[in-house]
């Protein structure tokens, strides 16, 4: 029924031309999300986001399906492109966090079955409903409302049970889970589709707490056995867990930053062959030459030691760069050049003294690779106090965002 309501024609993608937007960006095939010329930029590379889907497909058993985690615009890599890349690879299900996030790729065309995490309010069952978005419950009175509005539909609407196996946020007690789940399976107007539960730490070196999780979630899961009550979609597994908790895979993994090629912790096992998809980018638009003692920067929290050359970058905190002082290094010709002085909104510093070959308008990386050299996501987490998960996320819109290997459809637009 509301099906045919969302079969309507995706609007153009913004940067469907495929035209960079200055010459500066060069590299072939490309889209952008802002067309603003500007000598700073992060770049998705889709062949590698496509590659990382298709090892991780290799290694998952036939029968497990795989929901990719596309919450934050797919981590500040594009909910879209992430999107359709993860569907075309094979991926069953997405899953968002806001209904905000969810209405965008519904009305960018994407059909494929989307999973709402977290509880929602009861305003938003209704919006829930009209675009076809699947909810994760959990708690009664909840459930009885979302069961009156699905009871204007022609079938049951499907629902996935959230079980709180010691995450303590959001879910059912695992030890309620069970009656739960049998009072969602008596009601007419739903349908339970699925039984889920979330890890709070998977991915370190001590699993007690996670094992714990685990076999109280395989408890509630034995106790619906019991009852007759099915859940044909049981999932529980992230990206941690995939890597190193196959017991947890069951009938679907979720996955959101291992696709992306960053691990969700310094402990985990590598894949070979999985490769980071985001770089950030800028160009070396001043050079300032420095006699000792000379500062640079607000509150002078750099001082030239020697003859100095100071590189200007133009991204800052203002662009998402973690603010800092003098800590930090961004690659310049294949080499390290140190960040010195204060981040600024708009500008940092960099130190290329010893790299005598660095010139006005080189490409400076301040995520990705460059030669033999290269900053991750993890090292600016290490570097700056954080985890990946912000460091990806954090990159603002005002950036450019170039896609690099975009796949044109036959009507132009844009196919991961």
């Amino acid at each position: 029924m509301f099906e045919e309501a969302l079969r309507t024609e995706a609007p153009p993608d913004a940067g469907a031309t495929g035209v960079a937007p200055v010459a500066l960006f060069q590299p072939e095939n490309l889209l952008v999300r802002d067309r603003t010329p500007r000598p700073a930029w992060v770049e998705i590379d889709l062949e590698k986001l496509r590659r990382n889907f298709k090892l991780i497909f290799q290694l998952l058993p036939p029968h497990v399906r795989l929901l990719s985690v596309v919450k934050d615009d797919a981590y500040g890599h594009g909910a879209l492109h992430v999107s359709k890349a993860a569907l075309a690879a094979g991926a069953s299900f997405l899953a968002v966090s806001t209904v905000a996030e969810a209405i965008v790729l519904r009305e960018r065309g994407i059909t494929a079955r989307i999973l709402m995490l977290g509880d929602r309010h009861e305003s938003e069952f209704s919006c829930c409903l009209a675009h076809d978005l699947t909810c994760c419950v959990s708690e009664p009175e909840g459930i009885r409302k979302l069961a009156s509005l699905a009871a204007r539909f022609e079938r049951p609407i499907p629902v996935h049970l959230k079980v709180n196996t010691g995450m303590n946020r959001y879910g059912a007690p695992w030890s309620q889970a069970a009656q739960i789940a049998v009072q969602i399976q008596a009601t007419p107007s739903l349908r339970l589709e699925g039984i889920l539960s979330h890890f709070a730490q998977s991915d370190g070196k001590d699993k007690s707490h996670a094992t714990l999780q685990l076999e109280r979630f395989e408890s509630v899961i034995s106790q619906l056995a019991r009852t007759g009550t099915p859940a044909p979609i049981r999932h529980m597994a992230n990206s941690g867990a995939f890597l190193e908790i196959p017991a947890a895979q069951f009938e679907m993994v979720r996955l959101g930053i291992l696709p992306l090629g960053v691990y969700p912790g310094p402990d985990c096992p590598r894949l070979a062959g999985l490769e980071a998809v985001m770089s950030v980018k800028a160009r070396i638009t001043a050079i300032q030459h420095l006699q000792p003692g000379e500062g640079a920067g607000y509150g002078i929290r750099f001082k030239a030691a020697r003859p100095t050359r100071i590189g200007v970058l133009p991204i800052g905190y203002g662009d998402g760069l973690p603010y800092a002082r003098n800590r930090g290094f961004v690659l310049v010709q294949g080499h390290r050049a140190p960040i010195v002085g204060a981040t600024a909104m708009d500008a940092i510093t960099i130190d290329v003294t010893d790299i005598p070959e660095a010139q006005l308008w080189d490409e400076a990386i301040i995520m990705g690779g460059q030669g033999a050299n290269s900053i991750s996501a993890e090292d600016l987490a290490d570097i700056h106090g954080s985890i990946p998960y912000q460091i990806l996320t954090t990159w603002r819109a005002r950036l450019p965002h170039v896609y690099l290997h975009e796949q044109i459809g036959p009507c132009g637009s844009p196919n991961a």
